[in-house]
């Protein structure tokens, strides 16, 4: 999983436990199966109690892009999470469990899981399932649609730029505009994210997005969230690819700003972090012993589709030959999605990711994570921006890099168990 997701989660498990003991809120989840008690059809052997749906369903969707179909089992497994409301937890050890007050729903599971279960729709057993499924997970997520358009990772707290924009990917994967799911207030998603994007007058951060206003109403440069919603802001997710024509990335503040403008400041942010030395850092953890900065995979990842899907990609190269060089050892050691990233970085690119830093065969060692795929469907393997539509849905809009900042930690940590 990823330790920043794991974070998200962890804030928000501690929130249910601080507000429980005034009798507001039920319980922090149960712990999940051990590893050895795994349960069929999940990919990964980690612990999946923070990220199983986020892992499975990122697996799904690299999956697609590279040709194969999950298997029914694995497929199954995933409609077994959701709950009957249409949200999905990050993970539920106990299905036959209906959801209830102790069940923490999560807007990035639930969107990322939408999508997912768009892309395998196709070649699935029963389709209908998938879109009963679908459609439940897009009108909880409605639902919970915050005052100012955006969404926080759990109801009820702040927007944050992470969930807004995964968030913005499923509603555009169900061939609805973003701009047109608005709020009881009469607020879009894109009001949520500009309201989060930093001035290119900022000293530290120009063009930036932050992840939440601090607790003074001030924002903070996030590498992480400023990936997210570039993403977001051009329409577009995390497997996407190379966008033409070339540009330069230029940070240019309008009268009326727009997410698109904003979208390509924050490229302009991430080319110019990723340059010092070709990938992104996370700070140490509080307490940690290594008091250094360490190299974050998953995110530099991330803004090297985000810098191609802006037409920026002659910059993300020295990032992406970064990652051929440094990050399979991450990915071995962190599973299922960390191996997704990078075969979707690698098509961003147009790279080969059966070839990754001309030794790593990305997809194999994917498929290998969970029960055996389907025999590659090579009509399914897209290389054009966006994948066959099903209902609606264009397949590529997905938020990995949507992976959420805890509360409090602004960067989240790549490091995952996925």
């Amino acid at each position: 999983m990823s330790v920043r997701r794991a974070a998200a989660a962890l804030t928000a498990a501690a929130a249910v436990l601080s507000t429980a003991a005034t009798g507001t809120a039920s319980a922090a989840p149960s712990p999940s199966a051990s590893a050895a008690a795994l349960p069929p059809g999940l990919y990964g052997t980690g612990d999946p109690t923070y990220d199983g749906v986020w892992r499975q369903s990122l697996a799904f969707l690299a999956q697609r892009a590279t040709g194969y179909q999950p298997a029914d089992s694995a497929v199954d497994w995933l409609l077994g999470q959701q709950c009957a409301d249409g949200s999905f937890a990050s993970y539920r050890p106990d299905p036959a469990k209906p959801c209830d007050g102790t069940t923490l729903r999560d807007s990035n599971a639930t969107a990322v899981a939408v999508q997912a279960l768009g892309a395998v729709r196709r070649e699935a057993a029963d389709p209908a399932k998938i879109d009963a499924a679908v459609k439940g997970g897009l009108g909880w997520l409605r639902g919970v649609q915050n005052k100012d358009g955006g969404w926080s990772y759990t109801p009820g707290g702040p927007s944050d730029a992470n969930s807004t924009s995964i968030v913005v990917s499923a509603v555009a994967a169900s061939n609805t505009k973003p701009g047109s799911f608005t709020s009881a207030e009469g607020r879009t998603p894109y009001d949520a994210l500009l309201a989060l994007a930093l001035p290119c007058t900022d000293e530290e951060g120009p063009g930036a997005f932050a992840y939440q206003p601090d607790k003074d109403g001030k924002l903070a440069a996030n590498a992480d969230a400023t990936a997210a919603a570039v993403l977001a802001g051009l329409g577009k997710g995390i497997t996407a690819v190379k966008a033409g024509p070339a540009q330069a990335p230029t940070c240019t503040d309008l009268d009326k700003p727009t997410v698109e403008r904003a979208a390509l400041n924050g490229a302009s942010y991430l080319a110019k972090a990723l340059v010092k030395n070709g990938h992104l850092s996370t700070p140490p953890m509080p307490g940690a012993a290594d008091t250094a900065e360490q190299p974050d995979f998953g995110n530099t990842a991330d803004a090297v589709v985000a810098l191609a899907a802006a037409g920026t990609s002659r910059l993300a190269e020295p990032s992406l030959q970064w990652l051929e060089q440094n990050a399979e050892p991450w990915a071995r050691k962190t599973g299922p999605a960390a191996y997704a990233q990078l075969i979707l970085a690698a098509r961003a690119m147009e790279a080969d990711p059966r070839d990754f830093g001309k030794k790593t065969d990305l997809v194999e060692r994917l498929n290998a994570t969970g029960p055996a795929p389907k025999t590659p469907d090579t009509s399914a393997a897209s290389t054009d921006d966006e994948e066959e539509p099903f209902l609606g849905f264009d397949l590529w809009w997905i938020i990995g890099i949507g992976m959420v900042a805890g509360v409090g930690i602004g960067f989240l940590v790549s490091g995952r168990k996925k």
